[in-house]
């Protein structure tokens, strides 16, 4: 997606800024602010519940795979000799 200009206007003693609905954040979404100099970073937010609750379910998902079994080793793989092909 390109730049997309836009103004800033009052919300009550607030500056704000409208986001499109291409940018895929719904309504009442947490969103965390940043300003790095000129520019304002906009992303959402974290929800550290939530993001343990996933890495808990994951590492309980690959326990239930069970233990690693070694390797299987396999024979050489023998390549012929073919004339012109070096």
């Amino acid at each position: 997606m390109g730049a997309i200009e836009t103004r800033t206007f009052r919300s009550g003693n607030s500056v704000a800024v409208r986001l499109p609905k291409s940018f895929g954040l719904p309504a009442g979404t947490m969103v965390t602010m940043e300003q790095v100099g000129d520019t304002v970073m906009v992303k959402p937010a974290v929800d550290a519940d939530a993001e343990k609750a996933k890495v808990s379910e994951l590492i309980r998902r690959l326990r239930s795979i069970g233990p690693i079994t070694p390797i299987e080793e396999r024979a050489p793989i023998e390549f012929p000799d073919r004339t012109g092909m070096e």
